[in-house]
């Protein structure tokens, strides 16, 4: 699973690396080093305008989601942090994730995850888990494969109230490869640059076809290092959490 990421670039820097037309004016989301559920995320997406017709075309935007994805029939917001992640093998069939794997996919940055295995600590001998960073040996950004989806608040009376809508998401993973296999079974499953686009495109609704894109995350090494165990909890944040440290025998 993916359970704490990392997510640093700023819009100007996302908007040139994923060909973005749209995002907002302001920098609403600060750098995070260390991204929880329930956290506001940068998402790549397409969408057609609303006033464009059947025949506009979409434009790709950056926008804010929260993470964790909260279906369309949940009723309530908080089920969503329990689908912080999609299984590849079966989010084409699961209710949760079908309706969106069609029509709503979309790109989550990262600089690299987070992911735990047991160990001890070095000073005391004690059992712990030990937080491992794992990233791009060339430190280029990660485009983790995502769904998301609109959920209305049944409290809110009006729809044009901003909060009678919540856009949330969900990261996709597959079985973990390299450095990511030798800490967990599991990882976010990473998008190569040629599938962007097909992946995004809202036109491509045959679920054999997306699955396709699917079917091996995107080339490159991936480097693992042990990192403060300060990651665990959610209210600390900052570079220094990306710091090595040594591990216990």
């Amino acid at each position: 699973m993916c359970g704490r990421y990392v997510a640093t670039r700023r819009p100007p820097e996302l908007a040139r690396l994923f060909h973005v037309a749209e995002w907002p004016s302001a920098d609403v989301l600060e750098p995070n080093w260390n991204v929880a559920p329930t956290d506001e995320v940068w998402a790549v997406l397409e969408r057609s305008p609303r006033d464009g017709g059947t025949r506009a075309v979409p434009v790709r935007e950056l926008r804010p989601l929260r993470w964790g994805l909260v279906p369309s029939w949940a009723k309530e917001a908080r089920t969503g942090a329990r689908m912080i992640n999609a299984r590849v093998e079966t989010l084409h069939e699961k209710p949760a994730f079908r309706r969106a794997f069609v029509k709503r996919r979309c790109l989550l940055p990262a600089d690299g995850f987070y992911e735990w295995q047991p160990g001890r600590d070095p000073a005391t001998g004690k059992a712990r888990k030990q937080p491992y960073f794992i990233h791009p040996e060339e430190d280029q950004v990660m485009a983790l494969a995502g769904l998301y989806e609109y959920w209305r608040d049944p409290s809110v009376t009006q729809d044009d109230d901003p909060a009678a809508w919540l856009l949330t998401c969900t990261i996709i993973t597959t079985e973990a490869t390299d450095a990511a296999g030798r800490v967990h079974p599991r990882m976010p499953l990473a998008l190569s640059e040629d599938h962007y686009e097909a992946w995004l495109d809202t036109t491509r609704q045959d679920p054999g076809e997306l699955r396709a894109l699917l079917g091996r995350p995107a080339g490159g090494h991936l480097d693992a290092r042990a990192v403060s165990t300060a990651v665990n909890d959610v209210r600390n944040n900052g570079p220094h959490l990306l710091d090595p440290v040594p591990v216990g025998p």
